[in-house]
């Protein structure tokens, strides 16, 4: 839809017009006026989908620039004087509206909902725009809770500018980490924390938030356990460590872990869950379609030359057993993130794992 018109209308006033038509476009699509979509259309010989491609992946890179860059001594350039001239507001990607009409319709006023996925921050690759396919999820399934693991700091800010709705707890600063998204219409943060692993060679932890939702107790608990085969007795050891938190909490309280453990069964099995904590996709029937959360088979981001399919991303949940306490079970889960974007690529190397819980 871009501007082969140009070429086609033989008037100058057709020409006018249809450029006219473009920034009209442009300003609604981007929320901005008709000087940015001038600009943004220009530079890009009036293709559509050239100048929105630019001006988000600017919007981007505002964002992910490295903060103790030098400043600039040159005159700013005329993209970035356009740059200046947008709304510099937050807009808010998972506020209710037209998609929102999408979400699951397990997902009432009783029913907690939840995301958990490893994003994948540090490749760069195609960042920006995987960056906005997370949104979409958001706006499309609207989660009262995300766990999100390999966030860095520069995906971080861009989830604050842009998922207004929803309050973010990280497990840290620099390097990669991992992260919660709270909504804030939904669930209230009491406390969080952070539990160190030891002996743990990749900076990884346990992250830990105390919260309401809907008057019940919520212990929520993520983390990215360590990867790679030759880790095995690091992870089991961390495996430990969650399920020893899960254990201790107060009857009263109902436990929800969930992250990239990169757990083999074999290495559940060795370290065993409590009698109290299920491992929700078996607790849910093993549903083969929700089975491998790693599959290289179908997800083509890294293109390794080998097939592996694993469920590395798991989610575990331990109700509370207190009475007069409600009792939360899950009752829902898939995989999100299977859509190649307009890149070519998907969201994450992973797929994400959409769950549902009932809070009766």
């Amino acid at each position: 839809m871009a501007g082969k018109g140009e070429a086609e209308k033989p008037s100058v006033s057709g020409v006018v017009e249809n450029r006219g038509r473009l920034c009209e476009e442009f300003a609604t699509i981007t929320g901005t006026d008709s000087a940015v979509a001038q600009c943004y259309l220009a530079e890009n010989d009036w293709d559509m989908e050239r100048a929105l491609n630019s001006f988000f992946e600017a919007d981007m890179e505002k964002v992910f620039e490295v903060e103790d860059s030098p400043k600039e001594s040159s005159p700013k350039s005329k993209k970035a004087k356009v740059e200046e001239s947008a709304p510099t507001h937050s807009i808010d990607l998972t506020e209710d509206g037209p998609a929102s009409t999408c979400k699951p319709s397990e997902e009432d006023d009783k029913k907690l909902s939840l995301i958990s996925w490893n994003v994948d921050g540090l490749d760069t690759d195609n960042l920006a725009e995987r960056a906005r396919g997370l949104c979409s999820y958001l706006v499309l399934y609207s989660p009262d809770v995300v766990f999100l693991q390999e966030l860095i700091p520069p995906y971080v800010q861009y989830l604050k500018k842009r998922a207004v709705s929803y309050m973010i707890i990280q497990g840290g600063e620099d390097g990669y980490f991992t992260g919660m998204m709270l909504k804030k219409s939904r669930v209230i943060l009491i406390e969080s924390n952070i539990v160190t692993y030891p002996t743990t060679q990749m900076m990884r932890n346990l992250l830990i938030a105390q919260v309401t939702f809907r008057g019940q107790k919520l212990c929520l608990m993520t983390s990215h356990l360590e990867s790679c085969k030759g880790h095995a007795e690091e992870r089991m050891k961390q495996l430990r460590v969650v399920m020893q938190k899960m254990r201790e909490a107060p009857e009263d309280v109902t436990v929800l872990f969930g992250g990239d453990t990169n757990l083999r069964d074999t290495e559940v099995v060795k370290v065993g869950l409590p009698s109290t904590v299920y491992d929700v996709w078996e607790h849910l029937g093993k549903a083969e379609h929700c089975r491998y959360t790693w599959d290289t088979k179908a997800n083509t981001n890294k293109k390794v030359p080998y097939i592996s399919r694993c469920r590395f991303d798991r989610i575990f949940l331990r109700p509370a057993s207190k009475d007069n306490v409600p009792h939360m079970a899950a009752d829902h889960m898939n995989l999100v993130g299977l859509e190649k974007l307009d890149c070519g690529r998907f969201t994450s190397d992973h797929w994400g794992i959409y769950c549902s819980f009932s809070t009766g």
